[in-house]
């Protein structure tokens, strides 16, 4: 009756409508979550276009500029506090929304400031002096009403003055500008891992897990974060550290920063563009407001920790899509660009590339092959899957090395009687930990392009950063993951057919 009225009304638009029983039949115990979505997509399908329509609601309202801005504002425009900043703004928005959307906001940004810096840096110590480092040995002088078009053209470079270098690092960018637009790479790319929607590599592990152990218990929303943000975090500290060591001369004795001046105008200039945006209005509240529900939603569904609000609703199975699609009701639209169709089509290709390969007894196959492997203690094991994954997703789209990885893992887990989780989840997280190459993931190819970096200041800073991320990732699983995913045993909803080994 409900569904009736609101399309002969029209009081939202038909599509909006048509999702509600994804929304209601749950909530009301008429169906499960997955036997409703399989009448739309996949399960995992329906979360993920409910994830994406908040995305594009917190874009269309500018809301994620004004978290940014704010952000920036409150840890400090100093210059490894401002890096920071950028990197943990990056960060939050990257869980959330797009990484390649975050990405592409967060460089125009960089850009502006680094501007900034190079001005007041100029007449600081070049203009005052009348000593200024150039391209052009006849250029001496450079006048005030000169200044915007000398830093616009890169001609100033006060961070790193390279005497006597040659023309083929002439234009190479300075050392600040490579340490920011590396670190809010780095920063969206571990971002992603932070959150269940965070990435589509994610949502790959949770559709391809659920179809190989439909009766899986441990992995939601609420599992997902309190595992994977300490490592986030802590990742995160640790290419900040990293990067300001490599470029910025972190504990060598720094390099020449501008000081407290350059601070102020930085501090300036990002107040401006926050004022810009001029007081919240009703629709970024509004926005904001449901963000927040849906993330408490995800959260407390079923924690696991405490009893979750859908276990209140007995007789039926409930999953992240229903309070999706509940809060994209409420928000009464739908996203004007379909660009997510092509990820749902690829995800859906994988999907169906992973139950061909189950159905037909590849990856089983492949599983048994590997099982000679079970010699090896589990988390060495671990290590080497986390370190395949990392390299071969620098050259290979993300999502296809898990379309292609998981299920094989999966398959091994049950073969060599390893909880499956060992095996799956730092495969899928190592698909994120694309550090080195421009093409092995957007955000790379946009910081590349915009700061004009050689592909060679990449892979110095990335090389590092898989290794220690990864690191890091093996750590944290065999201690905080075993009491999270509770992987002492191999457990009874993996069995299946398999035999093998016990550890």
């Amino acid at each position: 009756m409900t569904m009736a009225i609101f399309w002969m009304t029209e009081a939202v638009p038909l599509a909006v409508t048509s999702l509600l029983p994804v929304a209601l039949f749950p909530l009301l115990g008429v169906l499960d979550t997955e036997e409703v979505c399989i009448s739309y997509l996949k399960e995992t399908n329906m979360m993920f276009i409910g994830g994406l329509s908040m995305a594009l609601a917190i874009e269309h309202c500018n809301l994620h500029q004004r978290i940014a801005m704010k952000v920036l504002l409150t840890i400090g425009t100093s210059p490894g506090l401002l890096m920071l900043g950028f990197m943990l703004t990056t960060m939050f928005l990257s869980m959330w929304i797009s990484n390649t959307a975050t990405t592409a906001m967060m460089a125009p940004i960089v850009i502006a400031v680094l501007k900034e810096l190079k001005k007041v840096r100029f007449f600081d110590n070049g203009a005052s002096n009348g000593v200024i480092c150039t391209k052009n040995p006849k250029v001496n002088t450079v006048s005030l009403s000169d200044k915007d078009a000398v830093v616009e053209e890169g001609i100033v470079d006060t961070v790193n003055s390279r005497k006597g270098s040659s023309d083929a690092n002439a234009d190479r960018p300075s050392n600040e500008t490579i340490c920011y637009f590396l670190g809010v790479a780095y920063a969206a790319n571990i971002g992603g891992t932070g959150t269940v929607t965070g990435t589509g590599t994610n949502l790959t592990f949770m559709g391809i897990f659920e179809s190989l152990f439909p009766d899986a218990t441990g992995v939601n929303f609420a599992t997902w974060m309190i595992f994977n943000v300490p490592g986030m975090l802590i990742n995160i500290l640790i290419a900040w550290v990293w990067l300001q060591i490599l470029y910025m001369r972190l504990f060598r004795g720094g390099m020449d920063t501008g000081g407290p001046e350059a601070a102020k105008k930085v501090k300036q200039l990002i107040q401006d563009k926050y004022d810009e945006l001029g007081p919240m209005t009703f629709h970024e509240g509004s926005v904001l407001t449901l963000f927040i529900i849906l993330v408490l939603l995800w959260f407390f569904r079923s924690p696991q920790f405490i009893m979750g609000w859908a276990d209140f609703i007995p007789g039926v199975k409930i999953k992240d899509a229903t309070p999706a699609m509940f809060i994209l009701f409420l928000m009464y639209i739908l996203p004007a660009d379909l660009n997510f169709l092509s990820w749902i089509f690829k995800n859906g290709g994988g999907f169906a590339m992973a139950k061909a390969c189950k159905e037909s007894g590849l990856s089983a196959w492949i599983g048994q092959q590997l099982i000679v492997l079970d010699v090896l203690p589990p988390w060495v094991l671990v290590v080497v899957i986390c370190f395949l994954t990392t390299y071969c997703t620098e050259v290979t789209s993300n999502t296809a090395v898990a379309n292609i990885f998981l299920p094989v893992l999966g398959e091994m887990s049950k073969a060599i009687r390893l909880h499956p989780l060992y095996l799956m989840l730092p495969s899928t997280l190592c698909c994120s930990y694309a550090f080195m190459l421009p093409v092995a993931t957007p955000p790379n190819a946009i910081v590349v392009a915009a700061s004009k970096m050689r592909a060679i200041d990449m892979m110095k800073a990335g090389i590092v950063m898989n290794i220690m991320c990864v690191t890091m990732l093996t750590i944290l699983f065999n201690t905080l993951g075993s009491v999270v995913f509770d992987m002492a045993e191999f457990p009874e909803w993996a069995m299946g057919n398999s035999t093998g080994p016990s550890y």
